[in-house]
């Protein structure tokens, strides 16, 4: 899930009335600014274990007493806390990958540090391997929330409290068309995106019981709810499309400055905006709704890339921001990788990510598809012939090397390796190999 500041979960506090036209205007703007990309950030979600039993849960003053602690470090990143206790840093953005990737190590250091003397540990799975979901934040965001996933089953819950991810943000790219035009970012990253939700599959336990998935935590996803989570259908430009999904996709909320939020069904934006009713929309309900969209990428000036699992070990998360940023933002990468897998749009079909075939494979088989694994294979040969170019150091380029070698050359991810840890020993907590940066 994205980050979101605690103001930004109250009412609207604006009573400037916004009306279709205005609407679609807005997001045409807003959702893709246009420039040559420079700035990248990371969002890091981590669940929160017991370090040395991490298959027994937390007690709910032990997460307050985390949290007390890791609020009062002084840290680059913005922290918040998911639903289910799970801690999330963002990053500022950087004006280069190395200034994103020293930046977060530094917070990293400090925030394991204090979680430490409480005999915790931040744990990089995608899903919990052990733990049902149990909501611990009481907000009315987060009431809305699980009232309107609680009609789709119970996928909702278990996204909100057990689930952690790596999300990668880059600039929408430049206007004019071309190897880093925001047209062909948009595309790539659809196609890309699945090779990457592949590559880095590590949720393949839940509840103590293996699943039949790689990557459970996308499978969580793809099944919560109707349209939320899903890609912009059909063939319109990336501008117009996106605006038409977020008019066209249901309120999940109608925010009040007294009691409960209402939870409409089937009321989408455009329909609000038309009736009129309980009240009239504002700009910043516009505004929140982009909020409660989570589709495997999210523009919001820049884009997030939301589909990639958290990963094991201290700097695990450091490959897939590496590896994804130097596909994108290096003109040379960026020119070959598009035509590496442009051929995967055929296997994806016409259904919207991330419920298509292609999608879908990425999630329960990994890198044993044997498409899928020529392309990760390429990819990741590209983003190692352009990281130098990226101003990357030694230390991260042989992160990057190591996980090819490790994973991508044999077929594998790290769901992999955690899912025979796991069945060999149910209890056994996540390896923590020291990592590029120790």
């Amino acid at each position: 899930m994205s980050s979101h500041t605690s103001d930004g979960h109250g009412p609207p506090g604006q009573t400037t009335l916004i009306g279709e036209d205005e609407a679609e205007d807005l997001l045409r703007c807003i959702c893709f600014k246009t420039g040559p990309p420079r700035l990248v950030g990371v969002e890091l979600e981590w669940l929160l274990h017991d370090r040395d039993r991490p298959h027994l849960p937390v007690p709910h003053d032990r997460l307050e007493a985390a949290a007390t602690a890791v609020r009062a470090l002084p840290l680059n990143a913005a922290l918040t806390f998911e639903p289910g206790g799970q801690l999330e840093l963002s990053s500022r953005p950087a004006g280069s990958l190395m200034a994103c990737v020293n930046d977060m190590a530094a917070d990293l250091v400090a925030v394991r540090d204090a979680l430490g003397r409480l005999d915790l540990a931040p744990a990089g799975f995608g899903v919990d391997p052990w733990h049902p979901p149990r909501r611990l934040l009481r907000r009315p965001r987060y009431d809305a929330m699980e009232a309107a996933f609680d009609r789709s089953g119970p996928a909702g819950r278990a996204m909100m409290c057990t689930t952690a991810s790596v999300q990668v943000c880059l600039d929408a790219g430049e206007e004019e068309p071309g190897p880093l035009g925001y047209g062909r970012r948009w595309q790539l990253s659809h196609l890309l995106g699945a090779v990457l939700v592949a590559a880095f599959a590590n949720s393949p336990f839940r509840l103590g019981r293996p699943t039949p998935w790689r990557s459970a935590r996308q499978s969580l996803w793809a099944d919560l709810d109707p349209l939320r989570t899903l890609a912009p259908a059909g063939q319109m430009p990336p501008r117009e499309a996106w605006a038409a999904h977020v008019l066209d996709t249901p309120v999940l909320c109608i925010r009040d400055d007294e009691g409960p939020w209402a939870v409409p069904e089937g009321l989408t934006f455009r329909d609000w905006i038309r009736r009129g009713e309980p009240r009239r929309p504002v700009r910043a309900d516009l505004d929140y709704h982009i909020t409660t969209l989570f589709p495997p990428v999210r523009p919001r000036g820049h884009l997030e890339l939301r589909m990639i699992d958290a990963q094991p070990g201290d700097d695990g998360w450091l490959v897939p921001l590496a590896v994804t940023t130097a596909l994108f933002d290096d003109p040379e990468a960026a020119e070959t990788v598009y035509r590496t897998v442009k051929p995967l749009a055929e296997s994806a079909g016409p259904l919207a990510a991330p419920r298509n075939p292609l999608w879908t494979a990425a999630a329960r088989d990994g890198l044993t598809d044997p498409e899928l694994r020529a392309a990760a294979t390429t990819c990741f040969d590209l983003a190692l012939e352009a990281l130098p170019r990226r101003g990357a150091t030694r230390a991260v380029q042989d992160a990057v090397a190591g996980f090819r070698d490790r994973y991508v050359a044999r077929g594998r991810c790290p769901a992999d390796d955690l899912g025979e840890r796991l069945t060999a020993d149910p209890h056994l907590g996540p390896a923590h190999p020291k990592g590029a940066l120790s």
